[in-house]
């Protein structure tokens, strides 16, 4: 019954497709679409997409060889299975009528219905709707394919679509709903997040360590690195694809694209020469995979930002989150916690990191949403606020994810057993190898 099952939902599927055709056309509204805009959109969703491929590079090049593929394949098959539930219903539990400010109707936007014609969303009215579903839908891949790292090479891959699946609709779907809804709570506390602070990278880095103390250590305690080049590669296509991640919030080809993404690009640089300079400082040598994981911090911690701070700010961001994740990942290699790529101390902190600083930097003079500018000129209301959805989102994320590790765990084991691990998980979960 177990390898009937998983087509039986693909059979599922097939059926409504046929049931719910989609074609409504929306003509109540004029138009205010804007070519410059969609065109800008549609490259910063396709930049985002790139993200995930990125991704998988960063984190297969650090794990041993015998699970490269394995760990590679778990980001990617985020592109196929979240991509299903995003146009069945997971775009209306982002982005659905709001019930209670906290989860979006299933119904309002199942089976992408209302998509077609002038229809657009509140937030970006000079795109059409389904860009900006095709838009978020790239944040709601990356988001758990980041978890990846905190149990690559011990996780069953059957085990883990599970727990992919259940972790975008409890803890991704309401969290971007609560931030990014004009109905959120969140939102209406006025929690500043531009691109995912709190929706991607704290959920994220939180449900990795749930993760890693879950699933517990390793049987083999060495760790070599397969390919520190696939790291660089990575850390290239992130870059790269993080300019839409963070100057495609902007929802339009104009300003404050524009200082996304020059606030992304410099706190990225700072992250990266501050984590090499910070290891050279602790009598280390300077390297490509320290190099890496700062810049990707530095990006990490923008992310939040990155619409409401100016150039120097973004500096200060990427060179207080280098130090800050620097010291954790030495903190957390002192534990028994087998976080195996560090995904907390590094996307878990530094979005922690991010959302604060925040809350200290942000500037009406940058953008015209800030309502009230940050601590550093003067005003406690905004870092207060920030600090509350810190919390909040920590104690949601970490304790949402125990559970659904559990459940998960209930329905198929996560573990794999420990002959299969020295195997490497290539061989044993998917019968190929480098």
């Amino acid at each position: 019954m177990k390898r009937y099952f998983p087509f039986l939902i693909i059979l599922v599927i097939l059926s409504l497709t046929f049931i719910f055709p989609s074609v409504e056309y929306d003509k109540t509204v004029k138009s205010n679409f804007d070519t410059g805009d969609i065109a800008w959109m549609l490259m910063s969703t396709a930049l985002v997409l790139i993200m995930t491929p990125g991704l998988a590079f960063f984190y297969g090049g650090m794990v041993n060889k015998k699970n490269v593929i394995s760990t590679m394949l778990q980001s990617i098959v985020c592109m196929v299975i979240i991509t299903v539930l995003w146009g069945i219903f997971g775009f209306s539990l982002a982005f659905g009528d709001s019930i209670g400010g906290i989860i979006g109707n299933p119904s309002t936007f199942f089976m992408m219905k209302g998509m077609l014609g002038n229809a657009s969303w509140k937030a970006a009215p000079t795109i059409p709707l389904l860009l900006f579903a095709m838009y978020q839908l790239k944040f709601a891949i990356i988001t758990p394919a980041l978890i990846t790292g905190a149990f690559a090479e011990r996780i069953r891959f059957n085990s883990y679509i599970i727990f992919l699946v259940l972790f975008s609709i409890f803890i991704f779907s309401p969290l971007a709903h609560a931030t990014w809804h004009p109905d959120g709570v969140l939102a209406k506390l006025g929690v500043l997040d531009f691109a995912g602070g709190t929706v991607v990278h704290m959920s994220a880095g939180w449900a990795a360590l749930a993760s890693a103390l879950f699933l517990k250590r390793r049987n083999e305690a060495n760790h070599s690195p397969a390919r520190i080049t696939y790291v660089m590669i990575g850390t290239g296509l992130l870059w790269f694809g993080w300019f839409g991640f963070n100057a495609g919030s902007a929802f339009g080809a104009n300003h404050l694209a524009v200082i996304a993404l020059a606030t992304s690009t410099t706190a990225s640089a700072a992250g990266g020469v501050t984590w090499i300079f910070f290891d050279m400082l602790r009598g280390r040598k300077p390297s490509a995979m320290g190099t890496c994981i700062g810049a990707v911090v530095g990006l990490v911690a923008i992310t939040p930002a990155a619409g409401f701070v100016s150039v120097p700010h973004s500096l200060a961001i990427g060179i207080i989150s280098a130090v800050v994740s620097n010291l954790v990942v030495e903190w957390r290699t002192r534990t028994s916690i087998d976080d195996t790529l560090d995904v907390f101390p590094c996307h878990g902190v530094g979005g922690m990191v991010g959302m604060l600083l925040t809350g200290v930097f942000a500037n009406h003079n940058v953008n015209a949403g800030v309502s009230t500018d940050g601590l550093f000129f003067g005003h406690t209301h905004l870092f207060l606020i920030q600090l509350l959805a810190l919390v909040a989102t920590s104690i949601f994320s970490f304790f949402g994810s125990v559970i659904l590790l559990k459940v998960t765990d209930m329905i198929s084991p996560l573990r794999v057993s420990a002959e299969d691990e020295i195997v490497g998980l290539d061989i044993s979960q998917h019968g190929e190898k480098l």
